[in-house]
């Protein structure tokens, strides 16, 4: 079992989704977590510190260099 971690955390489910897809498309497995009533209620992430983007421990250095590449 993969130990999960968050990279970052937005302000909204879509905003998390699209860094998820980004994640994904450099080959590196992501999901987001986001308190908001499966989407029903997307105020509630605001309430709830946001959502936040998750990957497994062994995928962070890759995420930190992908990331500096693109700043």
């Amino acid at each position: 079992m993969t130990t999960l971690v968050c990279v970052q955390t937005f302000r909204t489910r879509a905003e998390a989704e699209l860094a998820q897809a980004a994640l994904e498309a450099a080959g590196i497995p992501a999901s987001v977590r986001a308190d908001d009533a499966g989407g029903t209620e997307p105020a509630l992430v605001l309430t709830t510190g946001g959502a936040k983007v998750l990957v497994g421990t062994t995928s962070v250095d890759e995420v930190v260099r992908l990331t500096q590449k693109e700043a």
